[in-house]
């Protein structure tokens, strides 16, 4: 079993730069495909960005292309994401998801693991 601990959320003006982290837990981290999602109030859980094992060419969605950076540190079993220039319309609460193996996913059925979430909230 993994476990997946998220921080690093929090309440910020737009424009502002938060990175969040995800921590893994009971796995060998970098046998997994890691991915951020995101989920606004009454909507659906939204794929943000995912990463392999070597860090090349992370996925990225179309909302945050050019704004937000996905890396990984295999030894610290910790996937980072840093987000630039935050929008109001990137106000969710943010998680990270596990899927062993080297192939990712935009759907979030694919994922076995996820963490508990960490807020987001970019106030205008």
């Amino acid at each position: 079993q993994v476990q997946l601990v998220e921080s690093g959320g929090g309440l910020v003006q737009a424009g502002a730069f938060l990175r969040l982290s995800c921590v893994a837990s009971g796995g060998i981290f970098s046998r997994y495909y890691m991915s951020w999602f995101r989920q606004a109030p009454g909507k659906e859980r939204e794929f943000v960005v995912g990463i392999g094992w070597s860090g090349v060419n992370p996925d990225y969605g179309d909302s945050v292309k050019g704004r937000f950076t996905i890396s990984r540190d295999n030894a610290k079993n910790t996937v980072y994401l840093q987000m630039h220039s935050l929008k109001p319309e990137d106000t969710a609460v943010y998680y990270c998801a596990a899927v062993l193996g080297s192939t990712g996913y935009r759907v979030p059925k694919e994922y076995a693991y996820w963490g508990q979430g960490t807020q987001v909230t970019v106030s205008s």
